[in-house]
């Protein structure tokens, strides 16, 4: 496949983008090569700078799951922009969002807007401690909730330990106020308990691990973290920021039955468009400011583009009974057919799916937690990726990353993949044989 116009708008990129992009994973440092841009997206299919058609699995990483220039969020962003683009008051359509939101996601007793799911994560946990007088939050080894500083640790020596950083910048302060814990081990919850009684402010957690690939809840998981929280007076984070609005109308904390303290959303609740939110219990979040006293604030928090995006969105979700469904279909149809290609091939894949989440691990384990996930073949992958990015399949660009539909794919899209993916391994292992 040829990419000039590619390469040459990262080339420029680079000389005035520090690292040539605004987002990392998009460098394709994970699976080498250049970066493919992207001129626009219609539906399932993306569109490069040189003219080739993807179906995206991407998604705007989970955005936009209505698919690519919906024409109900398009025409509400026109309109909405027409009135103007952000004035730094109130308007109606914030609440309007709210309520749709808290409709379907009845966890939500009041909410507050952010920019983007990283800042609404940060205040959830300043938040938290605000509320509970406590310093210590625990998180989850592959867990991602944003760049904050809080976030950006990793595990030490054991399982039950202070975190160091794992990036310049973050403070050893920070990080010894973060509790990092294996993903799916309840037991080492219980154990921090002990250890660090009275210091525990909240555990945030994604509910679904979306960010070292797609890692589900073992049975029990999730409902030992709510009654851990009840016990020792914690507040529970689940980081819906993914799985909001994905793998059910009401979220993961719908698909589990378990029921947090706080939820931090973003992506779909903005149509698109960048957004997040957090809410939760009214106890709790009365405590910001200007009612109490933790303070959060943002000049862009709630921009009206944003909101009429969101709404319109969430509309079509709340209008359309059998949405879940279809995508849980398609899911499960892209999973069971890449699970029955690569057996053809006798290459190990381990794959997992909720609604419209899905993933592919290159090993033949279960995955349960980070150390699962670090056990699959990243060389494998990355092959894996330039050829199905060759016979125009866009997957994600990492191997710990999630994959996407949207109700604007089709089985022949599925179908498509499938038979995209057995040209890929065939050919990976015909340059192999040579």
């Amino acid at each position: 496949m040829r990419l000039e116009r590619s390469i040459s708008a990262f080339a420029r990129a680079r000389e005035i983008i520090a690292g040539g992009v605004n987002s990392p994973v998009r460098a394709f440092r994970a699976v080498g090569g250049s970066p493919v841009f992207m001129q626009r997206g219609s539906g399932p299919f993306l569109y490069d700078l040189d003219g080739h058609e993807y179906v995206d699995y991407v998604l705007s990483w989970g955005a936009a799951l209505l698919g690519h220039a919906n024409s109900g969020i398009v025409k509400a962003i026109v309109q909405a922009a027409g009135r103007g683009t952000s004035f730094g008051t109130p308007t109606e359509a914030e609440s309007e969002l709210g309520e749709l939101i808290a409709s379907l996601v009845p966890s939500i007793e009041r909410i507050r807007f952010t920019s983007s799911g990283t800042e609404a994560t940060m205040s959830a946990v300043r938040l938290a401690r605000g509320f509970t007088g406590r310093d210590a939050i625990i998180k989850f080894a592959g867990c991602y909730h944003g760049h904050g500083d809080a976030f950006l640790i990793a595990a030490g020596s054991g399982a039950i330990t202070n975190g160091i950083p794992n990036s310049p910048g973050v403070t050893a302060n920070v990080a010894a106020d973060t509790i990092v814990l294996p993903f799916n081990n309840a037991a080492a919850v219980a154990a921090a308990f002990e250890q660090h009684a009275g210091r525990i402010a909240a555990i945030v957690v994604e509910p679904y691990a979306g960010n070292m690939g797609l890692i589900p809840p073992v049975p029990g998981f999730l409902q030992t973290l709510r009654t851990l929280c009840d016990r020792h007076g914690a507040v529970l984070v689940f980081d819906e920021v993914m799985t909001g609005f994905r793998v059910a109308r009401g979220g993961a904390q719908q698909r589990e039955g378990v029921t947090p303290d706080l939820t931090t959303l973003g992506k779909v609740i903005g149509g698109g468009l960048p957004v997040g939110a957090f809410g939760g219990r009214a106890q709790i979040m009365n405590e910001l400011a200007p009612d109490g006293a933790v303070y959060q604030a943002g000049t862009l928090s709630g921009n009206p583009l944003a909101m009429a995006a969101g709404i319109a969105a969430l509309r079509a979700i709340a209008n359309d009974p059998t949405l879940y469904e279809r995508l849980e279909v398609l899911s499960k149809l892209l999973c069971d057919g890449l699970s029955e290609v690569f057996a053809k091939h006798e290459i190990p894949l381990t794959t997992a799916h909720a609604g419209s989440m899905l993933c592919v691990f290159f090993t033949g384990e279960p995955v349960r937690d980070l150390d699962g996930a670090l056990r699959s073949d990243t060389a494998a992958y990355a092959r894996y990726f330039h050829a199905m990015l060759d016979r125009g399949v866009y997957l994600p660009p990492s191997q710990f990353e999630s994959l996407f539909v949207s109700s604007a794919h089709t089985t022949r899209e599925i179908e498509r993949t499938i038979s995209a993916a057995d040209d890929s391994l065939a050919q990976l292992e015909a340059v192999a044989a040579r």
